[in-house]
């Protein structure tokens, strides 16, 4: 059946890196063909979310089960050159710290071997009424196998 085969980009880990490709399409950019500044953080949501599917991380199911989400609650980000229209980008994954309730996350946005932006982003395990929680333990020790890789 036609597009059985095709499916939506998807990363792969190299160690414990987690690489994730993307297109700059119109709609990530301003007038002048630039990506806008926010959508960086769009890009590297994507590679996150990638990142924990790979890893077998079920935040929807874990979300439904009233257990608990993750939630973006810093991020330092530098931007160091511009994307533009049409560029084939990648966003380099890496996991620095694994706390009891939060993942310390590297996260680079690289156009061949340019770096882009540079971004550390902490994501918290919040309770369904947003309080810090203790993250799962099965994510952990796969956050843990994977760090070890690096």
């Amino acid at each position: 059946m036609i597009g059985e085969s095709l499916r939506p980009a998807e990363g792969r880990f190299e160690g414990g890196t987690h690489y994730f490709p993307l297109r700059v399409y119109f709609e990530d950019t301003d007038v002048a063909g630039i990506v806008y500044y926010a959508n960086y953080l769009r890009f590297m949501e994507r590679a996150r979310s990638d990142l924990l599917r790979a890893l077998d991380v079920d935040q929807r199911a874990t979300l439904e089960a009233g257990e608990g989400v993750y939630a973006v609650a810093d991020v330092s980000i530098r931007y160091k050159r511009p994307a533009k229209l049409g560029d084939d980008l990648l966003i380099v994954t890496e996991l620095k710290e694994i706390r009891a309730a939060s993942v310390l996350i590297h996260q680079r946005v690289m156009r061949a071997d340019e770096l882009l932006t540079d971004a550390l982003v902490t994501a918290a395990f919040l309770s369904l009424e947003g309080r810090p929680k203790r993250q799962p333990r099965a994510w952990v020790e796969r956050f843990e196998r994977l760090q070890g890789e690096v």
